[in-house]
């Protein structure tokens, strides 16, 4: 025959038990945390790809959900303008560099990739989205993606600009989503 306890020893003993099991996970978690398991080891991390951050922040306004954060230095808007229904273009220039931006309906990406003229077209993404990149037909290099559902995007720079092409397209912003 088995004893009975007195009332509140098994709930006491539960309890202190789980005051033991929450103590050993938050040792186990600081632990992992304090070791710098995860973290790039410094001889690992010169051989990381460098991030280029821009030298400094440039609002250029494409449309009113559509803007660049980062132009190279210099440039200066020199056209742009509407796009009937609902899209917007923008060139910014100085002598023989420009940049220019449009965004514009689109169905969806098949269908916006095939409207695109990219020579020499390889496949990439800008900020998560499919895009292509390649050569304009009328000069300069160019990267074409669907910014968001009905909307694709486009960027051509002059040639002697190209190494800054992909800082630009990572540049856009909208107010809904990014």
């Amino acid at each position: 025959m088995i004893p009975e306890e007195p009332a509140g020893i098994g709930q006491g003993r539960r309890a202190a038990l789980a005051v033991l099991a929450s103590g050993a996970a938050v040792s186990i978690i600081y632990a992992l945390f304090s070791s710098g398991f995860g973290r790039l080891r410094p001889d690992a991390a010169a051989d990381a790809v460098p991030v280029r951050t821009p030298p400094e922040a440039t609002l250029a306004v494409v449309s009113h959900d559509f803007w660049l954060t980062y132009l190279p230095a210099g440039l200066e808007r020199s056209g742009g303008g509407a796009i009937e229904p609902k899209g917007a273009w923008a060139r910014f220039g100085s002598g023989d560099r420009f940049v220019e931006a449009q965004v514009e309906p689109a169905a969806d990406w098949a269908s916006y990739r095939k409207r695109a003229t990219v020579l020499d077209a390889h496949v990439t993404t800008v900020r998560g989205r499919p895009a292509v990149a390649g050569r304009h037909p009328s000069g300069g290099r160019l990267i074409v993606w669907l910014e968001r559902a009905g909307e694709g995007a486009w960027i051509r720079v002059s040639e002697s600009l190209s190494r800054e092409l992909v800082a630009i397209a990572a540049s856009v912003k909208g107010p809904v989503g990014d």
